[in-house]
């Protein structure tokens, strides 16, 4: 077949296909892992594992450290496809680099500029994030590039998906702004978030960031960027979940009718 489904590239290799799969489903079970209480530890969630017993044994880095950790190596890798040669040939590649570099990019630049911190991040989850991150931009980057050689879908929706894009960066950097925000110079215990679609969900920034990389796959049209991205949003919806019951078992004035990540539904 000359594409699937009419809009996606063929799986490319044997190698695209299996990360296709194992991304897939390593990122649907950390979600539900999420539901069931077992968190990443960074952010609220940090020591949300202590009665577990490790906790309070593992390596600790400061937040923003952890959170530069996190994005930076995709961030390099990303730049990085534009000075290897033949990496990224053509508008679609070039689009498909240009925004996970900026993804990255604006990343970094909120953990510099942004976000307020008031706590640690265990080492072994923000190797573990940032290891993902790095391998899944390298993998993007290489499904387009293996794909030079294939014509393109018979429907074309790169325009579309930079357009989604945009418009997912851009919501969640507005929301993560607002987030930051929400404490004042000194201040470090956690309030109701407020502004924006906060009211209708407690994890705003998630759903676009769902949104941003949806306009990345859209952009790609390969098999992988599509596995990667309903992995990731699995992972979001657990992380949603646990932050709602989170503020839920924090905060007794919690608006109940405000969802997790998908206003209305969840």
């Amino acid at each position: 077949m000359s594409s699937m489904l009419g809009f996606l590239y063929p799986p490319s290799s044997a190698f695209i296909t299996a990360m296709s799969v194992i991304h897939l489903i390593s990122l649907a079970f950390i979600g539900i892992s999420e539901v069931g209480g077992r968190h990443l530890q960074y952010s609220k969630f940090w020591n949300a594992n202590k009665a577990l017993g490790a906790a309070a044994k593992q390596i600790r880095i400061s937040s923003r450290a952890g959170m530069l950790l996190l994005y930076t190596p995709a961030l390099a890798a990303a730049a990085a496809a534009f000075c290897v040669p033949g990496a990224v040939t053509g508008e679609r590649s070039l689009l498909v680099a240009l925004a996970l570099a900026l993804h990255f990019f604006k990343r970094d630049f909120e953990v510099l500029f942004i976000h307020q911190f008031s706590g640690e991040i265990i080492l072994d989850s923000a190797v573990l994030i940032s290891f993902s991150y790095f391998i899944s931009s390298v993998t993007i980057i290489y499904a387009q590039y293996l794909t030079q050689s294939m014509g393109e879908p018979a429907v074309d929706l790169k325009y579309a998906g930079v357009v989604i894009f945009l418009v997912g960066i851009f919501g969640n950097f507005y929301h993560h702004y607002l987030l930051s925000k929400l404490r004042k110079k000194g201040e470090k215990g956690y309030k109701i978030p407020e502004g924006g679609i906060f009211g209708l969900v407690i994890c705003p920034h998630y759903l676009f960031e769902v949104i941003g990389w949806v306009g990345i796959a859209l952009i790609s049209q390969t098999v992988y960027a599509f596995s990667f991205v309903l992995g990731s949003t699995f992972y979001l919806m657990g992380r949603s979940y646990a932050t709602r019951r989170w503020y839920l078992s924090k905060f007794e004035n919690f608006p109940r009718e405000v969802k997790a990540m998908i206003p209305f539904v969840f």
